[in-house]
């Protein structure tokens, strides 16, 4: 299992980015797929999650409203579309997968991730 996450950069407060995580290997790993994000002195904290069978999804409260997470099943890819981004949205963001975890559970929950993307909102 491969997560390659792209689409992070530099953006100015009220700015949109679409980061984007691209999978390969098992479909079964991939029964959640999960963006967090970590600040440098920060926990890694869940962002916004989605089981790839049913559609469900989960949002932290703070990007509720502004980020939405959906799934291109065709090209094996997981997006996280990010409006009105705030300074303390900076992070690098990173995707995860797992098999058995849920969408509100906690980074140690999921097995695959990938490498990250910075955002950075100046």
């Amino acid at each position: 299992v491969q997560l390659v996450e792209s689409g992070g950069g530099l953006v100015r407060p009220g700015g949109s980015l679409r980061l984007s995580c691209a999978y390969s290997g098992d479909s079964y790993s991939r029964n959640c797929m999960k963006w967090f994000r970590q600040a440098p002195g920060e926990e890694r904290e869940g962002v916004a999650a989605i089981y790839t069978t049913t559609g469900k999804t989960y949002y932290n409260p703070d990007v509720k409203g502004r980020f939405t997470i959906s799934l291109d099943n065709a090209k094996n890819t997981v997006y996280l579309e990010m409006n009105n981004l705030k300074p303390e949205d900076t992070a690098m963001y990173y995707c995860a997968s797992d098999v058995l975890a849920g969408i509100q559970d906690p980074p140690s929950n999921f097995k695959y991730w990938g490498h990250g993307t910075q955002v950075t909102v100046s």
